[in-house]
């Protein structure tokens, strides 16, 4: 554990990881109480082709991950107000074509492989300082958003009628939710990688829901078990030598199971102590 606060790398990493940790799980509970669990897994599936593109353009490969990723939510948006097509057929044809189209850009390209490799599931040990700012950059500017609009997004999130009824734009809330789950997912690429990503923006927040029907309490429990399990995850890589974004989503995963087992046994042990 001495080692995360000595070593320059390791305290890059755990702050990387913290910082994500906490963005993930204060996003993840919006993604949960609206119910876009689906939508966010396409998003980190689509957004592979933005990597690769960027790549062949030579331009920084966050920025290219995050211009295509902004122009697949605006395809979201535009299909979900699609009456002829459900919102989980028209996210699943994005998912399974932006993928593939990642895919067969990589397969044309000698040795892209191996270079956009890490961006799948990430390389936490080797971000940069620069990676470290931009987390720190966007995370307070979505918790900034989150925090101007919260009586409308949670309005809109339990009761669209009702918020349409008072005049609130709806689908421009549901627009402003799927940036500012893209923004928190190209943040957290470097981390976690695109795939496992979806691990810290939806297990922190489903755990906090087990305990919680508060949106602001579930919003600052969430961000707490994020980074709780960033950090864990972290030390656990380094304990045991293992892949560090492969063992911040396990501990999510694990963290989630726990609390699952404990809130169900919670009303027995109650009426066992009454």
């Amino acid at each position: 554990m001495s080692e995360l606060f000595t070593s320059p790398l390791l305290r890059r990493a755990l702050l990387e990881v913290v910082v994500v940790g906490a963005i993930g799980g204060v996003v993840g509970v919006h993604i949960i109480w609206r119910r876009l669990s689906f939508a966010t897994m396409a998003l980190t599936h689509v957004t592979l082709p933005g990597v690769v593109i960027a790549s062949l353009l030579g331009i920084n490969l966050i920025l290219g991950s995050a211009a295509f990723g902004l122009v697949v939510v605006g395809v979201i948006v535009v299909l979900g107000r699609q009456r002829s097509l459900d919102d989980s057929t028209a996210v699943g044809v994005l998912l399974g074509g932006g993928f593939a189209l990642g895919v067969l850009l990589m397969s044309a390209q000698d040795g892209f492989t191996k270079d956009l490799s890490s961006f799948l599931v990430g390389s936490l040990v080797t971000v940069s300082a620069t990676d470290v700012w931009a987390t720190l950059g966007v995370g307070l500017v979505i918790a900034a958003l989150l925090a101007a609009l919260h009586k409308e997004l949670v309005a809109s999130a339990f009761d669209r009628v009702g918020a349409e009824a008072q005049g609130y734009p709806v689908v421009l809330l549901d627009a402003l939710v799927l940036v500012a789950i893209q923004s928190a997912l190209v943040v957290t690429v470097p981390a976690t990688g695109t795939i496992l990503s979806v691990a810290l923006l939806i297990g922190p927040a489903a755990t906090a829901r087990l305990w919680t029907d508060r949106v602001g309490t579930a919003m600052a429990s969430a961000a707490l078990i994020g980074a709780g399990c960033g950090l864990v995850g972290l030390w656990a890589s380094q304990l045991w030598d293992l892949a560090a974004g492969g063992a911040v989503a396990v501990t999510c995963g694990i963290v989630f199971f726990v609390s699952l087992v404990a809130s169900r046994l919670r009303p027995v042990a109650s009426v066992v102590t009454a």
